[in-house]
C-alpha cells in the first residue's frame, strides 16, 4: 500500500515493531519460521480467551509487529484462494466489483512468478514468488497417496484449478523470505516515503466526520505526538489491530465505547465482530525409511543447516518444507473444495516445542469455510494492553462435521500404499467419531489467518465500503485481512496483498482525476 500510494504523494508509515533486520536470520531464514513465531520481538504473541469448544484452551495468535507485517513472521505460503470466494463476496456481501474477474488482474500485477499459465500468473511484479520443489521421495509420495485414493491432480494452486493434490507457491526467492516489505519497500524505501519505527498509535483524531491524523508516542514513556495528514489516513494493523485502534478512536458498539469511556464519534456495530479464522489439526506418521528432515534440526545438523543459509541462501534452511498439499472437499461442501491439507517432512508443531525424536511427517488439515464467528474487544483504552479475542472455534455443527470429515481423510491418506512402503506408520489412530472430536479439542491450533473484524459490505452491514473507506467518516480507510468478508480458501496473505493493489490503484485513479 505505502510504495503504491507513494506514487501520488508523500506517505508517513507508522510501524509498532522495529525495522526488518537484515541482521536477523530468523525473520529472513524460510526454514526459522518456528523461531520468528515465538519471539516477541517481531511479534504481539497474543493469546485467545478460554475456547469452549477446545477444553477451555487459550490459542496461541501470534501477530507481526515489524515492517511488513505478519508477512515477516508467517509461514509463506502463497495462496490466492479459491475463484468462488471472490464471487461469494460479490453475491453473498454484496461487494460488487470484488469478483474474480476483477480481483484477478491485481493478483497477477502483484507477483513476479516464472511459469504457470500467463491467463492466471503475473510477472514483473514486487513480490517474487517461486512454485516448491516436490521431486522428493516423500512428496511424490503425498501426491501418489492422493491418485490412489482417485482425487485429481492440479500443477497450480493459484492457476486454472485450486481442486486437488499439487505443489504450493512460496514468497521465498534465493532463499530468502520475501514479506510485503521486501518486496514493495526493498532496502531503501522511495524518496517520498518517511518510516517510523518503535511507534504506537494512540488513537484516531478527528475534526467533525474528517480523520485529520494519528496521535502517536514513542515507546510507553514517549512524548504524545501528532501526525496530520494532507489526504487520508489508512489503518492496516490487521484483523486484531485495526478494531483495536478504531474503537480507541470511539468508532464502534456504543455499548462498548460506554463501555470503555472513550467518546462516541461514529456508533458501528460491527466492530471487532465476525472474526473469522482457520483451525487445523495435525496427524502425524512415523516412516522407517531416513527421508525427513528430521537430522536438520538437531545437533550438528541444526548448525550446518544454518551454516549453509548464511552463506550460501541453499539447503534445507532456504524453504519453509511446505511443498505439497491438497484442497479438497469435505461432502458437506457447497460445490467446490472446503478443506485444505499441507504435507509437511517432519513430525513438530509450528513453534518447534514438540517434536518427534525420529524421522517422521505430518498432514495439517481444516476447514476452510468456517461458519464459526468471534470478536475483538478491548479490555483497557490503554494501547499497550492485550486485547480479549475470541474465536468460538468449532461452535457450530457444520465446523465439526468438516473438522471430523478433514481428519478422518488426512488418516486415509497417510496409511495409502506410498506411505507404507516407506515404512510408515501413524502415529495416532482414532477409531472412532468421539475419538477424533476429543484429539481435536486436546490438539487443534489456529492456522494463524484472522480476518473479517472491519468487515467491507453495505453501511447497515458491515465497518467499510467497497474501497475500505471507513462508513460514515471521510478521510480514514482500513486495508488489511480484517475487511475480508468472509475468509479465503487458504494462506490470507496473497489475498491482503491484492486487496491493497486493488484499494491503491482505486485511489491513484481519484487522485488522477483531481
Amino acid at each position: 500500500m505505502t510504495a503504491r500510494l507513494a506514487e501520488i504523494g508523500e506517505v508517513l508509515l507508522l510501524e509498532s515493531g522495529p525495522k526488518n533486520h537484515g541482521w536477523d536470520f530468523r525473520i529472513h531464514m524460510p526454514a526459522a519460521l518456528s523461531e520468528v513465531l515465538t519471539t516477541t520481538t517481531y511479534n504481539y504473541g497474543f493469546y485467545t480467551e478460554p475456547e469452549s469448544h477446545l477444553n477451555q484452551r487459550r490459542l496461541y495468535c501470534p501477530r507481526g509487529r515489524v515492517l511488513g507485517g505478519s508477512s515477516s513472521i508467517n509461514g509463506m505460503i502463497f495462496v490466492r484462494g479459491h475463484a468462488e470466494d471472490f464471487n461469494r463476496w460479490e453475491s453473498r456481501y454484496g461487494c460488487n466489483g470484488w469478483g474474480y474477474r476483477d480481483v484477478l488482474p491485481f493478483f497477477k500485477r502483484s507477483e513476479d512468478r516464472s511459469g504457470g499459465d500467463p491467463r492466471y500468473r503475473g510477472s514483473g511484479g514486487p513480490l517474487r514468488v517461486q512454485s516448491s520443489d516436490i521431486s522428493g521421495e516423500l512428496n511424490q509420495a503425498w501426491l501418489a497417496a492422493g491418485e490412489s485414493l482417485g482425487y485429481m491432480k492440479t500443477t497450480d494452486f493459484n492457476g486454472a484449478s485450486q481442486e486437488g493434490f499439487g505443489p504450493f507457491d512460496a514468497s521465498i526467492w534465493s532463499g530468502r523470505r520475501q514479506s510485503a516489505a521486501v518486496a514493495y519497500l526493498g532496502t531503501q524505501s522511495p524518496a517520498n516515503v518517511t518510516i517510523k519505527t518503535g511507534i504506537t498509535v494512540k488513537d484516531l483524531i478527528f475534526e467533525g466526520d474528517r480523520c485529520t491524523g494519528v496521535r502517536w508516542q514513542e515507546g510507553r514513556r514517549g512524548r504524545p505526538q501528532i501526525a496530520s495528514a494532507r489526504r487520508e489516513t489508512i489503518v492496516c494493523s490487521g484483523a486484531i489491530g485495526s478494531p483495536q485502534l478504531l474503537l480507541r478512536s470511539g468508532i464502534g458498539p456504543e455499548a462498548e465505547l460506554k463501555r470503555l469511556g472513550v467518546p462516541i464519534v461514529q456508533v458501528n456495530d460491527h466492530v471487532g465482530e465476525h472474526l473469522q479464522d482457520h483451525l487445523e489439526i495435525y496427524v502425524q506418521a512415523g516412516i522407517e525409511k531416513p527421508l525427513s528432515i528430521y537430522p536438520a534440526t538437531r545437533g550438528i545438523g541444526k548448525i550446518m543447516t544454518g551454516i549453509n543459509w548464511y552463506l550460501r541462501k541453499k539447503g534445507v534452511g532456504a524453504t519453509n518444507h511446505f511443498h505439497s498439499g491438497a484442497f479438497l472437499r469435505s461432502g458437506f461442501d457447497e460445490g467446490y473444495p472446503d478443506l485444505q491439507f499441507h504435507f509437511l517432512p517432519i513430525a513438530m508443531n509450528y513453534d518447534g516445542s514438540e517434536q518427534v525424536n525420529h524421522h517422521g511427517m505430518q498432514a495439517h488439515v481444516g476447514p476452510m469455510k468456517p461458519t464459526s464467528r468471534g470478536r475483538v474487544r478491548l479490555l483497557s483504552t490503554d494501547p499497550f494492553a492485550d486485547p480479549s479475542i475470541q474465536f468460538n472455534y468449532l461452535s457450530t455443527e457444520q465446523d465439526w462435521a468438516v473438522m471430523r470429515a478433514g481428519l478422518n481423510l488426512a488418516e486415509t491418506i497417510l496409511e495409502q500404499a506410498p506411505f507404507k512402503q516407506l515404512g510408515a506408520w501413524l502415529l495416532q489412530k482414532h477409531q472412532s467419531d468421539e475419538a477424533r472430536d476429543q484429539w481435536v479439542r486436546e490438539r487443534s491450533e489456529s492456522a494463524y489467518h484472522p480476518c473479517g473484524t472491519c468487515r467491507m459490505g453495505a453501511p447497515d452491514e458491515a465497518v467499510v465500503g467497497l474501497s475500505g473507506e471507513v462508513h460514515g467518516l471521510r478521510a480514514l480507510r482500513v486495508v488489511d485481512a480484517s475487511i475480508m468478508p468472509e475468509i479465503t480458501n487458504g494462506n490470507l496473505n496473497a489475498v491482503v496483498i491484492m486487496m491493497a493493489e486493488k484499494i491503491a490503484d482505486g485511489m491513484k485513479q481519484i487522485a488522477a482525476r483531481s
